[in-house]
């Protein structure tokens, strides 16, 4: 008899499991409570949190890079780091690598990147016009080749991870607007628990301009090839000792962000132009021919829809496979006018929440029941929501969009209401001996937002309000692929 309630059991709990995420994600060799991560300080309590902004600016030629405080306890208790840059027209990022995993959104603008995947074959070949070489009487013509260029836009987020070369280049018509956070706790980072940025060109010594207290002065810095001798450097790249100068950055006074005066000329792949296939290492379908950037900003590929109270929108590594290179996620939220998003824990990370447009009513609270940040995030601050603690946000009159980057691939969060939530796993009884209330008042605790999964419109329009998709108030901005 124990053998048969065993038996039966296994199959419903199989069952439960083969239709809900949970079941890819176990399916998939994934412990969901697993962290992909380093432990954090020990003395982290989380008394209070704040909105933060940024506290120093860094002027490049092209552009300016923004810096969050990366003392404050929350950015180091939590393991993450932020900057916001700004790249002007014709403004190319030089090329760098970090030493931990990064998100990066792009809030406004388009343009070029590149990553130069290591150990993948360089796919895309050029023919430029002839030229005359330094030294030489003939006209050559002048051959390139190079990996894949991908286009990026508004609303796409890039994946960078650790180690990787990268660079971005505006090539639009704006400003490109983004904002990097990084995962210095990521086990891909075997450094200290900081963020540390390896340039490959130029440098960010340029003019700096505090936003507010002093901290360390520890991202000025020249690019790598400064630290080598010039003749071994030379020697090892067969160019000239001119070149290898240059290759230093020596009075380069030009920053990190540098203007490209006639824009830059690189094959890009067309429908009508395919990439030269060459000898892949065994790495071709994971790593080489990965998508840099996803779209998060297309209101068609929203995961909920409320007409009323709006949408949401989730990125991680079982919908796309390259963000296991990052072992971060990130979800985008636009609440219309008044709209609340459902109360919720994040079970297995930390989120950086960037207000994007618009404000917010935010609470969070500790698991002493004790309101650790009640507020309004406004556009361009970020507030750092720890693993466990309890968010309530709540759209002004004006609505908000955020995006929120998570420490975890595969984050999970726990609802307080709504469909999927805990009140509604449990038993109407459970429900008013816990809280001391009646039968009836708990079966409307939990039913009441029993329709409503992620985003919540406000109490006035719960009854006998009903509005369609195309008269719903996105805020701005959502631009489909």
């Amino acid at each position: 008899m124990a053998t048969t309630t065993f038996s039966r059991f296994s199959f419903y709990f199989c069952l439960l499991l083969c239709h809900g995420s949970m079941a890819q994600l176990f399916s998939s060799g994934l412990n969901p409570w697993q962290t992909p991560r380093q432990g954090g300080f020990s003395e982290c309590r989380f008394d209070r949190l704040q909105a933060l902004e940024p506290l120093r600016k860094v002027r490049s030629e092209a552009g300016v890079t923004e810096y969050f405080d990366e003392n404050n306890e929350q950015f180091q208790c939590t393991g993450v780091y932020v900057i916001r840059r700004v790249i002007e027209l014709q403004g190319l990022l030089v090329p760098r690598y970090t030493n931990a995993p990064g998100l990066v959104y792009i809030i406004q603008g388009r343009g070029l990147l590149g990553l130069a995947l290591p150990g993948c074959p360089a796919t895309y070949q050029q023919q430029f016009q002839p030229y005359v070489a330094e030294g030489q009487s003939q006209t050559q013509a002048f051959r390139d080749e190079h990996q894949k260029v991908d286009q990026f836009r508004q609303g796409d987020v890039v994946v960078l991870p650790a180690g990787v070369a990268h660079w971005f280049y505006n090539n639009g018509d704006s400003p490109v607007v983004a904002v990097y956070v990084f995962d210095v706790n990521n086990n891909a980072n075997q450094l200290a628990p900081r963020q540390k940025e390896f340039l490959l060109a130029g440098n960010n010594q340029r003019g700096q301009q505090m936003l507010g207290s002093s901290i360390e002065q520890q991202h000025s810095g020249q690019n790598i090839f400064s630290g080598f001798n010039i003749e071994l450097l030379s020697d090892a790249l067969s160019i000239s000792s001119e070149t290898a100068r240059r290759l230093q950055g020596q009075n380069d006074q030009r920053g990190e962000i540098i203007r490209v005066q006639h824009g830059l000329r690189f094959l890009k792949p067309t429908m009508t132009q395919q990439p030269r296939m060459g000898q892949f290492n065994g790495l071709e379908e994971d790593f080489c021919a990965i998508q840099a950037r996803i779209n998060i900003g297309n209101p068609d590929r929203a995961d909920t829809y409320n007409p009323r109270a709006g949408r949401i929108t989730h990125l991680n590594s079982l919908k796309y496979n390259q963000l296991s290179l990052v072992q971060m996620s990130a979800t985008r939220v636009n609440l219309y006018q008044n709209a609340l998003l459902s109360p919720f824990w994040n079970i297995n990370a930390h989120s950086v929440v960037y207000m994007i447009q618009g404000r917010a009513q935010i609470q969070v609270v500790s698991n002493h029941g004790k309101t650790v940040f009640n507020g309004v995030l406004r556009p361009g601050q970020l507030l750092i929501v720890p693993q466990h603690f309890a968010v309530l946000k709540k759209a002004r009159h004006e609505g908000c969009q955020y995006i929120a980057f998570k420490t975890n691939p595969n984050p999970m969060v726990s609802r307080i209401a709504g469909k999927n939530s805990f009140l509604r796993a449990m038993p109407v009884d459970v429900i008013a001996n816990a809280y001391r209330i009646s039968r009836e008042a708990a079966w409307s605790l939990k039913n009441n937002r029993g329709d409503e999964l992620g985003a919540f419109a406000p109490r006035y329009q719960q009854q006998g309000y009903r509005v369609t998709r195309e008269d719903s108030n996105p805020l701005i901005n959502e631009v489909p692929e």
